[in-house]
């Protein structure tokens, strides 16, 4: 787990589990602010599921992780808005083989505060 207090300082990989427009920033239905934390890529987790609602197998976990950044070994923490899908995407890294944490306050503690927004 990640405490708010040490997110803006994170020296790892930062994975935004959200929709790709929320974290572009074009659309947000429940924070104050659009966007995303500074330095996080977006990894939305529809993206961890095949054609059958299931989570894709394992390599293809593991190329998807590889090709957003993630190394093994290296720390890499997710958030989502709430909670929730930044969950089902530590699964999905799981099954890929690497260790992750949670940023458990996610966009909307991050939103509700007067820090640096990013819009893609």
């Amino acid at each position: 787990m990640l405490p708010f207090e040490q997110v803006e300082a994170y020296q790892g990989l930062l994975l935004d589990a959200r929709a790709a427009e929320r974290y572009r920033g074009e659309v947000e239905p429940v924070d104050p602010k659009a966007g995303h934390i500074p330095g996080a890529v977006s990894a939305p987790t529809v993206d961890n599921l095949g054609a059958d609602g299931r989570f894709l197998p394992a390599e293809e976990l593991q190329t998807r992780f590889a090709a957003l950044g993630v190394e093994a070994g290296a720390p890499v923490t997710t958030y989502c808005g709430s909670g929730v899908t930044a969950a089902h995407q530590i699964a999905a890294l799981a099954i890929a083989g690497y260790d992750a944490a949670l940023f458990p306050g996610s966009w909307s503690q991050w939103s509700n505060h007067d820090l640096p927004v990013e819009t893609d």
